[in-house]
């Protein structure tokens, strides 16, 4: 069930260059969400017609708080990182389909996150508890590290090899021999492709949560469309609607381009 809610800020951050932490007190979307899943944020600017979609990065039923852990990107967020204690943004959600958490269970779960894709990962592993290794691939500043060591086994890598394993989420399972059963991954496509084909060559489940700009945010307008090998009953052609069907997806099902 989506919803859509005005939601006031508890609090914000910068918790590294361009990327922020904002927690957000919900009725009924914290109930609702999943790991995996995400929001449309509105901007409070009447010019800027479109939401903003953004991952879960925290999930708290009992308080019926989101965190929510963005990049600046263009205006929108700009506006985001505004925000203050006791400011209100209106919000859609949860949206999209998470990670399946359930189907997963007694398995030994590897979650790859690359850069603004690492944020989901942190509900995610929290869900999941022991049954998770956790591998974070930076450009150069580590953020949300305290919290992913807290949530599971955790392994890093960044491309200046500041922390961690130089080079990518895939140098550092090879260097450090990191083997598992299921890959749950969300990052830029590159990083998703490369995940992919590892998955395949390794023959292990795989699940994706691919990164898209998007416009409704609901499946409507299809501005965010992937191809698919089934074909979408929406759009009779062979596309999947990222925000709608996904945005996690069993990899073997989407192609990458």
């Amino acid at each position: 069930m989506k919803i859509k809610e005005n939601c006031r800020v508890i609090s914000q951050e910068c918790i590294a260059a361009g990327i922020y932490s904002m927690w957000l007190e919900t009725g009924v979307i914290a109930k609702e969400a999943l790991p995996g899943q995400f929001v449309s944020v509105y901007s409070n600017d009447n010019s800027r017609l479109l939401p903003r979609p953004i991952s879960l990065c925290e999930i708290d039923k009992e308080k019926g708080t989101i965190r929510i852990v963005y990049r600046i990107a263009g205006k929108g967020t700009e506006e985001f990182s505004q925000l203050k204690a006791g400011d209100v943004v209106e919000v859609l959600g949860p949206l999209g389909n998470g990670f399946p958490i359930d189907e997963v269970k007694g398995k030994r779960v590897l979650l790859m996150g690359g850069g603004i894709g690492i944020p989901p990962m942190l509900e995610t592993a929290k869900q999941l508890a022991a049954a998770c290794v956790i591998i974070s691939g930076y450009r150069d500043e580590v953020f949300l590290k305290e919290e992913l060591e807290g949530s599971g086994e955790l392994y890093i890598a960044t491309e200046d090899g500041s922390q961690g394993i130089k080079g990518n989420v895939l140098d550092a399972i090879r260097a450090n021999g990191i083997a598992g059963d299921v890959i749950f991954a969300c990052g830029p496509t590159p990083m998703l492709r490369a995940v992919k084909a590892y998955a395949e060559e390794q023959q292990m489940e795989c699940w994706i949560s691919m990164e898209e700009k998007m416009a409704c945010g609901v499946g409507a307008c299809l501005a965010c469309v992937c191809q698919s090998k089934e074909v979408d009953g929406h759009s009779h052609v062979n596309n999947k609607r990222i925000c709608k069907d996904g945005p996690v997806f069993l990899a073997s099902e989407v192609t990458l381009s």
